[in-house]
């Protein structure tokens, strides 16, 4: 899939939740293009941090309302944890990558713990909202990574080589780059995006 087709993929908000999810998202964007502009490696490792937070908080919260009405989760909870664990692998390649100052893993540390709580009340008090704001995230996160290819392709961040732990989790050639990288995590964003939207519209027609 071409980067133009990648980023044609978006949810137009159809209603007061998704209009509320998609401001809430723009904001956060916004501060974060201040504090970090081009600086996309240090970006992603902030981001991600905050990216493996939903899906974990959304497994438990869909595993305790399984065991409360004595039914099934139609697999979203595996789906859901999934999720968390891939951002945190995206967390743990940009780390290499990217080293963080002490005041960058003092923010991952603030960010984290503010936006815990803060999604873990969203999800309580509308699953539907969250999971449309995730999508929104995962849209925002695809834009971000493909303006990172472009800077990598402008010759703007260097194309250093695949850290070891990229190569193995996606598979890569022993060779790859910081390009392929970059992909890799994309693709997965994209799909993350694709996912939480469905699971919205599904909480939206329930």
């Amino acid at each position: 899939m071409s980067d133009e087709e990648i980023l044609e993929l978006h949810h137009e908000a159809k209603d007061f939740s998704d209009r509320i999810a998609k401001a809430f998202t723009k904001f956060l964007r916004f501060f974060a293009d201040i504090f970090f502009a081009k600086r996309y490696g240090h970006r992603a490792i902030v981001l991600e941090t905050v990216a493996a937070v939903p899906g974990m908080v959304a497994g438990a919260l869909q595993h305790l309302r399984a065991l409360r009405h004595m039914e099934t989760d139609n697999g979203w909870i595996r789906v859901l944890l999934e999720e968390a664990e891939n951002e945190r692998m995206h967390l743990m390649t940009f780390i290499h990558i990217a080293q963080p100052s002490p005041f960058e893993r003092f923010l991952v540390l603030f960010a984290q713990g503010v936006f815990y709580n803060l999604f873990f009340l969203i999800y309580i008090c509308s699953s539907k909202t969250a999971h449309r704001i995730v999508g929104y995230f995962e849209e925002e996160a695809v834009y971000s990574y493909t303006e990172y290819l472009a800077a990598i392709d402008a010759g703007t961040h260097e194309n250093v080589p695949a850290p070891q732990i990229a190569i193995d989790y996606w598979n890569l050639p022993a060779d790859a780059k910081l390009r392929e990288v970059v992909i890799a995590v994309r693709n997965d964003e994209a799909h993350h995006r694709d996912v939480n939207h469905k699971f919205a519209d599904e909480l939206a027609e329930a």
